[in-house]
């Protein structure tokens, strides 16, 4: 064989070599394409939010307790505040009319 025709015969694979690696490169850059609008867009701050430890729920309890507490006491003020005003105004009402009454005697 003369130089000349393996020449050729090495730019004929040469050649080839070309067109294989431009296919390989075209399949990858379609598969990576493809890829990317596969893979749904995620947010760039996702937290994920975790439940809140056991003491943290001890202290609300707590409130939740005092405050019933309170409430109920504050209840019972109230019932007796009011139990007072009645008798105040049972006395009062008593005492006036006795006052009437004694107008009326002299």
């Amino acid at each position: 064989m003369s130089e000349l025709e393996k020449a050729a015969r090495d730019a004929v694979e040469a050649a080839d070599n070309t067109r294989q690696v431009e296919m390989i490169a075209a399949v990858l850059a379609a598969q990576q394409l493809l890829a990317n609008q596969q893979q749904p867009q995620q947010p760039a701050c996702q937290h994920q939010r975790q439940g809140r430890p056991a003491s943290e729920w001890l202290g609300i309890g707590a409130a939740v307790c005092v405050g019933g507490v309170g409430l109920a006491f504050a209840s019972i003020a109230i019932a007796i505040g009011a139990l007072s005003v009645a008798v105040l105004a049972l006395v009062v009402r008593s005492m006036w009319a006795d006052v009437q009454q004694g107008k009326g005697r002299r």
